[in-house]
């Protein structure tokens, strides 16, 4: 039961080629944003899709598979955790963040 405390799943489709950086002692990071759709009947009968931007975060060998295996328009599924953070902009002011950081994922459908 521990696991579903910060747990979350999404199947969408990738908005941009995975942004890869090298780092310290042989470490990567891949950053991407994946459109969730939702669509659902309005008071009318009118069909509405919603769609939900969400940032990616992923490392080490997730984001060398990442990097191999993903483009833009791709549809993956994934699962991961919220993570928030907050920096300081170069005009000073506080920025925050809120980023999904990915344990698993899968091309589920290829652009």
């Amino acid at each position: 039961m521990n696991t579903l405390r910060n747990s979350v799943r999404l199947v969408g489709n990738l908005g941009m080629d995975p942004e890869i950086r090298a780092l310290d002692n042989n470490r990567k990071m891949a950053r991407v944003s994946i459109a969730v759709n939702e669509s659902y009947k309005n008071d009318k009968g009118e069909r509405i899709t919603d769609t939900q931007w969400h940032s990616l975060v992923l490392w080490n060998q997730q984001a060398k598979f990442a990097e191999d295996l993903l483009k833009k328009g791709d549809e993956i599924a994934i699962e991961g955790k919220l993570s928030s953070r907050s920096y300081t902009d170069k005009d000073g002011n506080k920025r925050y963040v809120t980023e999904v950081v990915v344990n698993d994922f899968i091309k589920t459908r290829q652009a």
